[in-house]
């Protein structure tokens, strides 16, 4: 017999707890499960360091916030989503704060902020340089409060059950024994988080192959603004372990190969009344990555064997500072880079960091599929448009979790059973993932060799810099990768632990994000925030203020389709922050 529950979530980070919590507080009589492919506390989120933004102090409103947002987007974000994420960011991390979160604080006892790239107060919440691992940490001892929710960890949900367009489980396979099981559920939580590893260079852990992106569109879940990619501007060269933007609002600056503060050369969008050197390296994140690629062209970078690289440089903060503020950073550039980041100057390079785009939902995480909701990277509300601003990411997945746990708590007590047809289609799954394990391959061609030429296409084609031929090119190698895909087969034919299957069953569907990527690139002829193409190099709200939509096709291709970005307030004007 399948298993069942009322609301199954899938995935355990920061939004997938907080969902988890969130009907547990509603409907405390819910049966709850969570599926995630790792235990809940290796969950990426742990590893966000810089910090989350809410309003803190006086001075501030969320007014600003929005603005900051709403400006920091390129006008690509939904203004009513952002109103309600401001008004709620700051509950939600008081809400941290009484469940336990250590929080770093003032002199005076309050909690500290910290400014962080966009924003134009001090507003981000720290705990030190691990908020991440702080925040996840009280999230799973907040969860284990509630013992009547099961967790399935170290599952792999590998496909979305859905009848008359409602969806109603999943099927998943327990890694560590090759079980196949259905999970019938009246409503499904998708918060999966981002796709960065269909890029060769990223800060995402292994995981993050936009899995919960890739369940929801071949359900029929359409994705929005995948074209519009995250590079953050520091990350470890090889590694591509990222060195947080907290170093920068400590005080932190980034150097050229000659040792000058090379922003103060370009147009970060910042006109400020404060001394320019102060608070350059506080720019968006996108600008600061293109700034990046400038100083490349004009030979100002440093040549590595793992690429050019400028340097960040944190050594007249001192010791003190750094050990108190910026501990993981030291602990990161010792064992990674073997320097000591109070003496030596770190070497850093943009690297892919995290996605605007995702599964398109409503303000309550809800998907155009009756039953499936979203939250977290792994969706697009949208807040963030065309360019997330730093320390925005973990309230939202507070934020719209919580929303999202709380709609379909309440739309399960309106739902009939799933019916004989989700059934059937788990037993299909079950057989296609039976004939996985037993697939040889039909030719010479690896699963790692597939993977390794579709991240070489996407970061040729899809990169920091854009353009129509190269997209167009890029469009054609993902479908010579995905008819390559169809005839690779596996070695490893065990049970326990067949890490060889779960990867090629990633692949696969990593294989359609990056489709949906250049696709969505291609066809926005326009740049804006981090989507920047040189062959259309001017913001064109006329065509394209709005979201690229993009649908799977029952033959496997994709549909491009637009949605009007919802403008309450501010109508689309220059880029400005820090003023």
């Amino acid at each position: 017999m399948p298993a069942t529950h009322n609301i199954v979530v899938i995935g355990a980070g920061g939004a997938g707890l907080r969902a988890a919590i969130a009907i547990a507080e509603t409907n405390p009589r819910a049966n709850v499960a969570i599926v995630s492919k790792v235990y809940p506390m290796r969950s990426h989120t742990v590893s966000a360091e810089g910090g989350a933004a809410a309003v803190a102090d006086d001075d501030d409103s969320l007014d600003e916030h929005a603005y900051d947002t709403v400006s920091g987007s390129d006008w690509l974000c939904d203004q009513d989503a952002v109103g309600v994420f401001v008004a709620e960011a700051r509950r939600e991390l008081l809400q941290l704060e009484h469940w336990g979160c250590p929080w770093s604080r003032k002199p005076d006892g309050r909690i500290a902020v910290r400014a962080f790239g966009g924003m134009k107060k001090q507003r981000t919440w720290f705990a030190a340089d691990k908020t991440g691992f702080h925040l996840l940490h009280t999230l799973f001892q907040r969860l284990l409060a509630y013992r009547d929710i099961v967790r399935y960890d170290e599952w792999f949900a590998t496909t979305l059950l859905v009848d008359e367009g409602r969806v109603c489980g999943v099927v998943a396979i327990e890694l560590a024994t090759g079980r196949i099981e259905t999970i019938l559920a009246d409503a499904v939580i998708i918060c999966t988080g981002g796709c960065g590893r269909v890029f060769p260079f990223t800060t995402n852990a292994n995981i993050k192959t936009g899995d919960g992106m890739a369940l929801a569109y071949r359900a029929g879940a359409p994705l929005k603004d995948m074209e519009f990619v995250q590079y953050h501007p520091t990350g470890l060269p090889f590694t591509g372990i990222l060195i947080t933007e907290a170093a920068r609002a400590e005080g932190g600056w980034l150097l050229n190969k000659d040792g000058y503060r090379y922003l103060q050369d370009y147009d970060l969008g910042k006109p400020t009344p404060e001394p320019k050197l102060r608070s350059m390296e506080l720019g968006p994140r996108d600008r600061v990555s293109q700034a990046f690629i400038h100083e490349r062209e004009k030979g100002r970078t440093v040549d590595t064997p793992y690429g050019p690289v400028v340097f960040l440089d944190i050594r007249h903060l001192g010791e003190d500072l750094i050990n108190e503020k910026l501990p993981f950073i030291r602990e990161l550039c010792r064992d990674y880079q073997h320097i000591d980041p109070v003496t030596e100057l770190i070497p850093v390079q943009p690297v892919v960091h995290y996605m605007m785009g995702g599964v398109h939902t409503d303000i309550d995480g809800a998907t155009t599929l009756s039953g499936l909701y979203a939250a977290g990277e792994t969706a697009c509300v949208s807040i963030n448009g065309a360019n997330r601003l730093g320390s925005n990411s973990l309230p939202e997945c507070l934020v719209f979790g919580a929303r999202a746990g709380r709609a379909a708590a309440e739309y399960v007590q309106t739902v009939r059973s799933a019916s004989s047809a989700a059934q059937a289609q788990a037993r299909t799954e079950a057989q296609r993932l039976e004939r996985e394990l037993s697939r040889h391959a039909e030719g010479s061609d690896r699963i790692a060799d597939i993977r390794a030429d579709m991240r070489a296409t996407l970061e040729t084609a899809a990169g920091i810099y854009r353009d129509g031929p190269t997209l167009t090119k890029a469009v054609d190698q993902i479908r010579v990768l995905q008819d390559r895909f169809a005839k690779v087969g596996i070695d490893d034919h065990s049970r326990t632990f067949n890490t060889e299957l779960m990867s090629l069953i990633e692949l696969s569907g990593m294989l359609d994000v990056a489709h949906t990527i250049i696709e969505s690139a291609l066809r926005r002829e326009e740049s804006r925030g981090a989507h920047q193409r040189t062959d259309f190099p001017n913001r064109d709200d006329e065509h394209f203020l709005a979201h690229t939509m993009v649908y799977r096709e029952p033959d496997g291709t994709a549909r491009v389709d637009y949605l009007p970005v919802t403008i309450t307030r501010w109508p689309p004007g220059e880029r400005v922050y820090g003023r």
